[in-house]
């Protein structure tokens, strides 16, 4: 069966400053989860638009296309109708120029600037009644509703947020920057750390630290057709993933270790689990909430009565996967929940195609 052509984008374009935060760029700008979504589908028999004619599977950048202007419009001129968007989006991206011109595999490009913030997003989450790990902002000096670094004591204090704490950035990328802190001094250190390099802006977060278990959960948007083959009238996550071996309280970067080597998918007889039930409902909600268009994943963890509480939703979660040549351990933690119902990587690709948005869509 023919296929509608498809082109993936990476991160060329660095997002930019927002309101003195930044979001640092990934090295490679996800060129090598690009060019394993591309070489998994045409493999599978999707026609896939390439920059060259003949992709090499070891070289990433064969298969995928800079988000650039540039880019997307050679896409266009190499044959691609849809537009798989993995890379960071923002408002005033070049994709947004053309979102009636493709279909559209990825979020929109204002959305995710807004919901990339991790603590106004989980601010509009805990509004809206969800469980949400408590936090506040911190700078240098004090500013309207930011807690300057003289004052972060009393303000903990004011909270009833207790040690050990994290601090993190406001727009952060997976455990980048991320730090426990056991005491005053330790949390004054880190952020002041943080603020100086700037490498995240000039503002960060004090979030309390949820010490039970850590699940993740993706949620796919209603029209990603489910792996028991139902349809369902509104988003819907995949299995839970049981995260474990933890370094310093914090998930390490999967750049570092692998998430298939501290990651698993949970027994099918833990999702009767009342407080796991209410967590996947609690993620299916945050993903109406924040109008996720394809794919998200939500970071959770028990706090000391045992409810799971929302701390990091990722609007562009990783989707690594096996196929290409020494990828074999790649599996993203999304592909690792839907192993766990049936699903192997390429479907779970497939299911993410099949929710194309956009007057395009067809």
């Amino acid at each position: 069966m023919k296929t509608a052509p498809v082109a993936i984008l990476y991160q060329a374009l660095s997002p930019p400053v927002i309101d003195g935060l930044r979001k640092d760029a990934k090295p490679g700008g996800y060129s090598d989860g690009g060019a394993d979504i591309a070489y998994a589908l045409k493999v599978a028999g999707v026609d896939i638009v390439t920059p060259v004619a003949s992709p090499d599977p070891r070289t990433a950048l064969d298969w995928v296309f800079p988000d650039t202007a540039e880019g997307i419009d050679a896409a266009g001129r190499a044959g691609a109708s849809v537009l798989w968007a993995n890379t960071v989006l923002f408002a005033g991206h070049p994709l947004e120029t053309v979102l009636t011109d493709f279909a559209i595999v990825g979020q929109l490009p204002a959305a995710m600037q807004a919901f990339d913030d991790k603590f106004e997003t989980n601010r509009m989450l805990a509004d809206a009644g969800l469980p949400v790990a408590r936090s506040f902002l911190l700078s240098r000096t004090p500013r309207t509703d930011v807690c300057g670094l003289d004052d972060v004591e009393e303000a903990c204090v004011e909270r009833n947020m207790v040690f050990p704490l994290i601090v993190k950035p406001v727009r952060g990328r997976g455990s980048q920057g991320v730090t426990l802190v056991d005491d005053i001094g330790a949390l004054r250190q880190a952020a002041a750390a943080l603020i100086d390099a700037a490498t995240f802006g000039d503002m960060l977060m004090v979030e309390e630290f949820l010490d039970g278990d850590e699940m993740t959960v993706t949620v796919m948007p209603p029209a990603a057709p489910r792996p028991d083959g139902m349809p369902s009238p509104r988003h819907w996550a995949l299995r839970p993933v049981y995260r474990f071996d933890q370094h310093g309280g914090v998930a390490p970067y999967n750049g570092d270790v692998p998430v298939t080597a501290n990651s698993v998918a949970i027994d099918a007889q833990r999702l009767r689990d009342p407080a796991i039930e209410a967590m996947i409902d609690a993620c299916v909600a945050a993903a109406a909430l924040v109008d996720a268009r394809t794919a998200i994943r939500i970071d959770c963890r028990t706090d000391r009565q045992g409810t799971f509480k929302l701390f990091d939703l990722n609007m562009k979660p990783n989707m690594t996967g096996p196929g290409r040549p020494g990828r074999d351990d790649q599996d993203c933690l999304s592909a690792i929940a839907a192993r766990a119902d049936g699903w192997g990587y390429v479907d779970l690709l497939h299911a993410m195609l099949a929710g194309r948005w956009g007057p395009a869509s067809g």
